[in-house]
């Protein structure tokens, strides 16, 4: 099965190894995987920020990038979420709009790939540690994935895994919103961090880095017992 990566902007500059880890772990899957070395952002930023104009532009340039895969797999629900529910805003074209659909279909955030794809939920991964998971806003509202990264992550030897309370809270991230209001976004970071101690879990676990980098700001500052890690990350421990 041919897949091409989507790797985010953040990904790419700030935590490059969990994108290899996608393309490990989709190799042990058995699929071919490329990279379009001309792709850009997928244009949430902008259009986040209010900047409709220069995200149309951006989010053009992503279909064309993206023309002949036959799947687009990306470790990031805010990306897909946006790709699959907002490019529709930005065009008025039915040709475009066409192709937007399209390319909605084939894109998918890398746990949903997985399962609901491949068909596969054990990779063969062992991680000795306990952990709670993190349901991204973008993953549970935008992308409706709730139940894929919990199978993946009940099949990793050795991990044992723990709800906390409000699971369907928002970590306080939000992309601008942590920049606009951060006193509000530092506090729902607390009641986060708080919920994940309180599980006696050493580890939280997320599809989204985005969430993962804001909860871990707050746990390092704070000098918390706990660290954070993707799920490609936990899907390529323990084997070669």
């Amino acid at each position: 099965m041919k897949v091409q990566l989507f790797i985010p902007c953040f990904v790419d500059q700030l935590y490059p190894q969990t994108a290899f880890n996608m393309i490990k772990v989709l190799r042990k899957a058995g699929c071919e995987v490329t990279y379009n070395t001309n792709q850009t952002c997928c244009g949430q930023p902008a259009f986040n920020a209010g900047f409709w104009d220069e995200a149309k532009s951006v989010c053009y340039k992503f279909l064309k990038d993206f023309d002949t895969a036959d799947y687009i797999v990306a470790p990031s629900a805010s990306c897909v979420g946006f790709v699959k529910n907002y490019f529709s805003k930005l065009f008025d074209d039915p040709a475009i709009l066409s192709q937007v659909e399209n390319t909605g279909k084939r894109i998918f955030e890398f746990s949903e790939f997985l399962i609901d794809v491949l068909r596969m939920d054990n990779i063969g991964a062992s991680l000795n540690a306990k952990a709670t998971y993190h349901d991204s806003c973008a993953a549970l509202r935008e992308c409706k994935i709730k139940e894929s990264p919990r199978k993946l992550l009940s099949n990793v030897k050795g991990l044992e895994l723990i709800e906390m309370n409000d699971i369907e809270t928002c970590c306080g991230f939000g992309g601008t919103f942590a920049v606009k209001f951060e006193g509000i976004s530092i506090g729902m970071a607390d009641q986060k961090v708080t919920n994940a101690l309180s599980t006696g879990a050493s580890l939280i676990i997320s599809t989204d880095l985005s969430c993962l980098m804001h909860m871990d700001g707050y746990i390092k500052g704070k000098n918390l017992p706990l660290k954070t890690m993707h799920i490609a990350d936990v899907l390529a421990c323990g084997w070669n």
